[in-house]
């Protein structure tokens, strides 16, 4: 699947390549030609898993190697409570505080814990609020993250298939290394549990925090992806 949403999005990229197989050099040129048309980048998520033949394949035209992400999952049932520690408060988060939260969470990425490997990407505010309001049209439920009742963080769940999704989690730095995201991802196993998800799966950087989070809770990696990016 490939897809554009503005100039700098994290929505612009190609995503599942090599789960259905070899693409062939004209399928690639005409994805390569829609983005160029925007002065793009082609960015490709390439799993582990794929063929060998698609990375030959891709950088013979030209990509180069950005990064990497781990995909993880864990199979759900009844056993999973919400936990959180003292002072933490993980809730709902409805749309009377929708743009208070997204302020929140703008702030939050904008200063990223820097354990791990770095996010290979940086996104212009304007850009990831943009992003935010079009994942509120798409299903995604946000919780809100209270510390000593302060608005400290936040993060979202997707679901559908019977697959959890976890979407982006993040906690300003002053809030952070107090059990936030750890309360976060107990909440949304719990939740996801109870709606009958069989499976729940969350990104990660490499090394980073989030992933010892999501380890932690029993998450195991299922795939590695290579993010690699052609110029225009």
């Amino acid at each position: 699947m490939a897809s554009f949403a503005e100039t700098g999005s994290p929505c612009n990229k190609v995503a599942g390549l090599g789960f259905g197989g070899v693409p062939t050099e004209s399928e690639l040129g005409e994805i390569e030609q829609a983005f160029a048309a925007f002065d793009a980048p082609t960015q490709i998520e390439l799993a582990h898993v794929a063929d060998p033949a698609i990375g030959t394949l891709l950088t013979g035209r030209g990509y180069r190697l950005e990064s990497f992400e781990n995909v993880l999952g864990l199979a759900l049932d009844d056993r999973h409570q919400r936990v959180a520690p003292p002072g933490i408060e993980i809730r709902p988060s409805g749309d009377d505080e929708f743009e208070t939260w997204l302020e929140i969470m703008a702030d939050a990425v904008a200063r990223p814990d820097t354990q791990g490997v770095p996010w290979h990407e940086e996104f212009p505010r304007e850009v990831y609020l943009n992003a935010e309001r079009d994942f509120a049209t798409a299903g995604v439920t946000r919780y809100a993250a209270l510390r000593n009742g302060v608005l400290a963080g936040g993060a979202g769940l997707r679901v559908a298939d019977g697959i959890a999704q976890f979407a982006g989690a993040a906690t300003t730095p002053a809030h952070r290394r107090q059990g936030i995201q750890s309360a976060l991802l107990s909440a949304r196993l719990a939740d996801a549990a109870a709606t009958g998800c069989d499976v729940a799966v969350i990104t990660t950087q490499p090394g980073s925090k989030s992933q010892q989070n999501a380890q932690r809770r029993g998450f195991d990696l299922l795939y590695a992806r290579a993010i690699l990016v052609k110029q225009p």
